[in-house]
C-alpha cells in the first residue's frame, strides 16, 4: 500500500484528518516559539523579508504578534503533511489509543530532528558571521534593504536547517513505524493514553 497513492477505507478518513489537524497545531505552536527566538537574533529577517512574504496576514498588531502569526503560517502545513503520512501508517493498523500514542511519539522524533538541525544551523550561521564576505547575499540584501547582513544570514541558516531536520525526522518516524508495523509491542515505552475527540474513530 503506497503512502503517496493510498487505497483508503472511508472509515479511516475521519481519524486521519483529525491526526493531520493535530499535527498542524503542534507544528504551528513550534513555529510561533521558533520565530520569536529568531526574531530576537535578526529582526530584519522578518521586517525586510518575512513581513513582505506574509503581508496578507498583517492585521496591524505589534511586530512580535505578527512574527507569531508568521511562525504559525509557515509551519502548520508541515505538521499537517507529517500527521497525514504518519496516520497513513498507524490508523489502519492500530486501535485509536495506540494510534494517538504512536502519532505523538512520531512528532517527538520530528521535533527532536528539527531542533537538532536548527541548533546545527545556529552554529554554522554563527561561524558564517565571522566571515566578512557576504557577496553571495549582496543582491538579495540590497533589493530588500537589509543592513545587518550577518544576523540576517545567521537566521536564514537556522530556518533552512530546521526545515531539513523536520523532513529527515518525518522519514525516520515513518521508517520506524513501518519497520515495527506488524509488532506494536516492540515500540518504545508507551506514553500515557489520550482520551477525547482525538482518539475517537
Amino acid at each position: 500500500m503506497s503512502l503517496l497513492y493510498p487505497r483508503l477505507s472511508r472509515r479511516w478518513l475521519p481519524a486521519m484528518i483529525r491526526y493531520a489537524v493535530i499535527g498542524s497545531l503542534f507544528a504551528g505552536v513550534y513555529g510561533i516559539l521558533h520565530d520569536q527566538i529568531t526574531y530576537s537574533i535578526s529582526p530584519e529577517y522578518f521586517t525586510r523579508f518575512k513581513f513582505t512574504q506574509f503581508q496578507y496576514a498583517d492585521l496591524g498588531f505589534p511586530h512580535r504578534v505578527f512574527v507569531g502569526e508568521i511562525g504559525f503560517l509557515a509551519t502548520w502545513w508541515v505538521g499537517f503533511v507529517a500527521g497525514w503520512f504518519i496516520a497513513r501508517v498507524v490508523v489502519p493498523k492500530y486501535p485509536p489509543h495506540d494510534a494517538v500514542r504512536y502519532l505523538v511519539q512520531s512528532f517527538v522524533i520530528i521535533t527532536t530532528f528539527a531542533l537538532t538541525a536548527a541548533m546545527i544551523g545556529y552554529l554554522v550561521g554563527l561561524q558564517r558571521r565571522s566571515n566578512p564576505d557576504f557577496s553571495y547575499w549582496q543582491g538579495f540584501a540590497v533589493s530588500h534593504g537589509v543592513q545587518g547582513w550577518p544576523a540576517f544570514v545567521h537566521v536564514a541558516y537556522i530556518h533552512n536547517a530546521g526545515y531539513i531536520g523536520a523532513f529527515a525526522g518525518l522519514i525516520v518516524a515513518i521508517w520506524r513505524l513501518k519497520r515495527m508495523k506488524g509488532n506494536p509491542d516492540q515500540l518504545v515505552k508507551p506514553i500515557p493514553r489520550f482520551s477525547g475527540w482525538a482518539t475517537q474513530q
